[in-house]
Formats: structure tokens, sequence, C-alpha cells
């Protein structure tokens, strides 16, 4: 079995990829909910609901998130009477939200909602959230303390970047498929997905033995660089690590790992910085990561099974 720790757009489409070339029962994918929020009344998991609809087939491919050929015209109704819009739920993304929401409020985990919510999709790969108690990413700013979706979408990021803190990590617990991965003696793996460690991967590592049982474990790890010549694939990451006055490269991407994992992925624009990587005691590998097609997706998802997997 292979355990994906994912979040944001690279972490679905890594999942996508992982999920073309494994079988069900070999995957498990645990899912960054630090961005959880409450909005309009509704409990939204936007990195749950990426990687759901990018397995289903359904994602909006240009976004990168939201559902393929959704609308917005409860938002457009909602704008007339006042209300706010400035998080983009589409009509039939609302129905996700509300489904969830109802059966949280019925007494079901997030654990469950996620399962349910896959099978109803037709997802057959564990997809299961990070931890079932709420963990919300608290960004601070030069601006103050911001909630992740008021920085994020609210603000675009714009506010200067000076770190993060998770509010109710410690009082949480990963979720039951996520210890039960982390503990399993046949583990044949751990992918780390090229998400923002600051804010996809980190939330992982707040939560109380996740840390100590990467460090500890006896399966390898592998993780693949979200940034390329220079540039982040998706998001603000490459931003953030200017503004932490930290070179936004592969290499400082991997230092962020080290004692986390045992081999690190970099797109082959990167390649010269494998030596430097090596000598923070990673195995290199550089291939095209850059996850275009569904072929690139799978021959990158391939990689990094056969990294993790090598004896």
């Amino acid at each position: 079995m292979i355990l994906a720790l994912a979040g944001g757009v690279g972490g679905a489409r890594m999942a996508a990829g992982l999920a073309h070339v494994l079988a069900p029962g070999q995957l498990t994918i645990a899912v960054n909910t630090g961005d959880d929020f409450e909005h309009l009344g509704l409990s939204i998991s936007p990195d749950l609901d990426s990687v759901t609809y990018t397995l289903a087939g359904r994602h909006d491919a240009v976004q990168g998130w939201g559902l393929a050929g959704d609308s917005r015209r409860c938002l457009e109704a909602l704008a007339e009477l006042g209300g706010e819009t400035w998080f983009q739920l589409g009509d039939l993304d609302l129905a996700t939200h509300l489904q969830r929401s109802a059966r949280l409020r019925a007494g079901a985990s997030l654990s469950q909602v996620t399962a349910e919510l896959c099978a109803a999709l037709g997802v057959r790969h564990a997809v299961v959230p990070m931890s079932d108690q709420p963990v919300r990413t608290r960004v601070r700013t030069d601006e103050g303390e911001l909630d992740f979706q008021d920085y994020f979408v609210r603000r675009r990021c714009a506010p200067r970047f000076e770190g993060v803190r998770f509010e109710g990590a410690q009082a949480a617990l990963p979720s039951p498929a996520l210890a039960a991965a982390l503990r399993d003696p046949q583990l044949g793996g751990i992918v780390v997905c090229p998400s923002n460690p600051w804010l996809s991967i980190r939330p992982f590592l707040a939560l109380p033995g996740v840390e100590s049982a990467l460090r500890e474990r006896s399966a390898r790890a592998v993780a693949v660089s979200p940034i390329v010549g220079g540039r982040a694939v998706k998001g603000p990451l490459a931003k953030m690590m200017g503004e932490l006055g930290l070179p936004a490269t592969a290499l400082e991407v991997a230092r962020q790992y080290v004692g986390l994992v045992d081999a690190f992925i970099v797109d082959q624009a990167d390649a010269a910085l494998a030596p430097a990587i090596e000598a923070l005691g990673l195995a290199v590998h550089a291939m095209p990561t850059l996850m275009s097609t569904p072929e690139r997706r799978q021959a990158l998802a391939q990689a990094a099974i056969a990294l993790a997997r090598r004896p």
C-alpha cells in the first residue's frame, strides 16, 4: 500500500496519477484539511473536493478546482441580495457542501462523509481527511493574522507572508485511516505530492504523532518538488518563499523535507541542483514533473512509486 499526502491542485493531479497506476486497496490519499472553513453556513473542504472531483474525472481542468461546466447563478442571485460572493461556489459544487454539512450536523465524521461522497461520485480509491477534528490554518502577515481563505482567496495572497499556525491541531488526532496507514507494517511507501510545504503539508505535521511517525517510519518516502525552474507550478509558493527570505528553488523545498523523506523528485529544469540536494542526504531523481497530460501524471506517479519501493 502507498500512502500519499496531498493538498491543492498539485496534490489532486498527483493523486490522479497514482490512482491510475495503483489498484483500489493499494492507495490511501490523505488530504489536507487546514484549508477547511465555514462559509454561508456550509462546511467547505476545498482540498478534499479538489482531490475527489479530480479522481472522479469531474474537475474543472482549466481552473484546477471546482466542477467542469459549473455555473454561478446562485452566487449571482446572492449578489443581488447583498450577500458575500468573494468565495466562488458553483451551483453544482453547492450540492457537495450542502450534503457534507447536513451529514456532519447529523453526527457523521468527516471521514465518513468523505467516503460517502467518493462512493457517490464513483471514486474507488481511499480518499481520507488528515483529521476528523477541525484544524484551521491561520496565516501570519504584515497586516496581522488572517484566516487562510481570507489570505488565499479574498486577499489573493497580497499581504506579505510571515508564517503560519494551525489552530486546533494539538487537540486534533490523525484520521483513523491516516493513523492506520502510518503504522501499517505492510506500508510500501509514502509519496508527498507536489504541494505547498507550508500551506498543504505542514498541517499534517502539526497533528500529534504524525511528524514523529514520518521520521521513525520503516517505509521509504519520496517528495515531489512543487517548484520548477524557480517558479511555483500553481499558487503563491514562490512569492511566500521570497517573503520569508528564502530562494524559490527546488533545493530550498528539499530542505523542508530533510528527515521526513528519503528521495526527492525535481523537474529536469532543476537537474543541476541534484548534487546540492544529495548533500542533504536525499536521493534525487530528475524528470519532467509538469502534469499537463494524463500520461505525464502517470509517468510521475510511476517514478515516485518506484523510488518509494526501492530497497
